[in-house]
């Protein structure tokens, strides 16, 4: 049987406001996880939107109907 091997994981380093490092805190806390989890998810989700955006595709939160809430610009 044949395992990947996991990739060395990447120290990152960054600045970042009082207010947004006690929302990413609070983030972490309300999902259980860190707040490293929560960072990597951010970009694994803004990499979707940036492959839907490429393809012309609009990306948005739907309400349970389907109708569109809201629709994400400027990312």
């Amino acid at each position: 049987m044949q395992t990947k091997k996991r990739a060395a994981a990447v120290r990152v380093s960054l600045d970042m406001s009082p207010e947004a490092n006690e929302l990413l805190e609070n983030l972490a806390i309300a999902s259980g996880t860190t707040k490293s989890q929560i960072l990597r998810r951010a970009v694994a989700l803004y990499d979707v939107v940036a492959a839907a955006r490429s393809q012309g595709k609009r990306v948005g939160v739907l309400d349970q109907s389907d109708k569109l809430v809201s629709e994400f610009v400027g990312l």
